[in-house]
């Protein structure tokens, strides 16, 4: 490939105004403040809404019991917010399971498993097949979370160099994949652990008992992740490859041997993956044939395998086999060279956690107050009322909630926080109207994970700019999002039409649906 310069495209009209729209997002998002001040202030909001419609009441039809809106201006609000304050926090359902899950993977991570199985993915494929490689790369890379863009993204481009095609291409799909299909993934991962928590307390609502586990998705998650590749794939190799803009700035060495060899993987790794192999299919086998016998331990009631302590006890053990994994890895790798380096890892996993156990705090004041308030519980139940009367079909609900999410993900770009915010009414409204939590929560993943590579509000959409720019100074916001916009719209509309065709044939979203 050469530097050769070709006329930059006119951007259609369409693309114009996805522009214009574009800035109005990241207008009105940088007016908003940082998501921990946001449900502070939502907290204040919350409250004054609380006293003007105290006393408004229900009647839950899961329990028959009158449901009333209560003021948080009052003297039983004010013990409720000054009192519970440190319980909300010890007992926010994905804080204790997401810590567990993380101690693991920081491991593996640390252990640089994840980034020779992520170059392995790439680098020894034919080059027809370099596109979805990539792209699947970007699948499994959701196990190490908002890490895969820091690996990908750049090994993307040089990939894409070696093989003799534009590094733009390389870095928008790895980008897209991570971004577009966040909440797909072959393997589980701390996203699963984290939804799960939050679908499992709002499901609470309805039903005390019910019991959302990280593996509620788990089947649809694995279809997704292929499918949304083979959609990232034909977008590039269709429409992407063909621009004519896909040339890079003059003075960028397209035949640099110091980033080209980052790619050559040693024969010490080589031989530490094939050993790291062998151990997890060990370690998969050992809970498999501890299942087996009827009156395993393990079983759950009755002999049960899904409500079995490996289901109830899955980030404990997510934990033990992303350590295991990299323990291998990094013994056999030599990145490791003594026990001390495993609990370095682990403070660095947590370490990377504190941005989020501080978002934590203020959502779980949030949720705290919305659930004892009782607003969630009668717009859950009313909404549900009048969908019912109106005889809204459960697949035209389940779509306008996905439309609405979308549009919610341009600014509030935080799976998290979002889904904190949707799930306390969304769940136990459509669980009023028989539809599942883990209906409710899959639907929700494809709107939350779509638009992240569209918004300038992501910091990974800049964090992929800055990478783009590596290669043409001149790439702007505009630039990123003319390549991504195609992908997105594609990857929405196949995903969604993949879910309605799951949802209408009755196939389980995961194990124990």
């Amino acid at each position: 490939m050469t530097n050769e310069t070709f006329a930059e495209p006119s951007a259609s009209k369409g693309l114009q105004r996805a522009f214009r729209f574009f800035a109005i997002v990241e207008k009105v998002g940088n007016l908003l403040p940082n998501p921990f001040w946001l449900f502070w202030i939502l907290s204040i909001l919350l409250a004054g809404i609380s006293a003007l419609l105290a006393g408004a009441s229900t009647t839950n039809p899961a329990t028959g019991e009158e449901v009333t809106v209560l003021s948080m201006f009052t003297a039983e609000g004010l013990q409720m917010v000054l009192g519970t304050a440190v319980k909300n926090f010890a007992t926010f359902p994905p804080m204790a399971t997401i810590i567990t899950v993380l101690l693991g993977i920081a491991v593996a991570q640390k252990s640089g498993l994840i980034d020779a199985l992520l170059r392995g993915m790439v680098t020894r494929v034919p080059a027809k097949y370099l596109t979805f490689a990539l792209s699947m790369a970007g699948m499994v890379g959701h196990v190490a979370g908002d890490a895969a863009y820091v690996t990908l993204i750049p090994l993307g481009a040089m990939v894409f160099l070696a093989a003799g095609r534009s590094p733009l291409i390389g870095i928008v799909v790895a980008y897209v994949s991570i971004a577009a299909g966040y909440d797909a993934s072959p393997s589980l991962t701390t996203t699963d652990v984290l939804l799960s928590g939050l679908t499992t307390a709002a499901a609470h609502t309805i039903d005390p008992a019910y019991v959302v586990t990280p593996v509620a998705n788990y089947y649809f998650g694995l279809a997704s992740s292929f499918l949304i590749a083979l959609a990232i794939t034909v977008v590039t190799e269709k429409v992407l490859v063909r621009r004519p803009d896909l040339q890079v700035d003059d003075d960028v060495d397209l035949t640099n041997p110091a980033k080209l060899a980052t790619l050559e993987t040693t024969p010490a790794a080589r031989r530490a993956m094939r050993l790291t192999g062998l151990a997890a299919l060990v370690f998969a086998a050992v809970i498999v044939l501890a299942l087996v016998p009827a009156n395993s331990p393990l079983r759950g009631e009755g002999g049960g395998i899904v409500n079995s302590v490996v289901f109830s006890g899955m980030a404990f053990i997510l934990c033990l086999f992303f350590t295991t994994i990299g323990l291998v890895y990094g013994f056999v790798s030599g990145s490791f060279a003594k026990s001390h380096d495993i609990i370095d890892a682990m403070i660095d996993g947590v370490r990377s956690l504190a941005p989020i156990l501080v978002l934590f705090f203020a959502i779980a004041q949030f949720l705290a107050y919305f659930k004892w308030t009782k607003i969630g519980e009668v717009m859950a139940i009313t909404s549900a009322e009048w969908l019912a009367k109106m005889n809204v079909p459960g697949w035209a609900i389940l779509l306008g909630i996905a439309i609405l999410i979308t549009f919610m993900n341009f600014v509030i770009t935080s799976g998290s926080a979002l889904w904190a915010l949707a799930a306390p009414v969304f769940v136990p409204m459509l669980m009023l109207l028989n539809i599942p939590p883990e209906t409710t929560q899959a639907v929700y993943r494809i709107a939350d994970s779509v638009t992240n590579s569209v918004t300038p509000m992501s910091p990974y959409f800049v964090m992929a700019l800055g990478f783009m720019q590596q290669y043409r100074k001149s790439a702007g916001i505009g630039t990123l999002a003319s390549f991504t916009i195609p992908i997105a719209i594609v990857v929405w509309i196949v995903w969604m039409a993949f879910f309605m065709a799951w949802y209408f044939t009755g196939f389980p979203f995961g194990p124990g649906y």
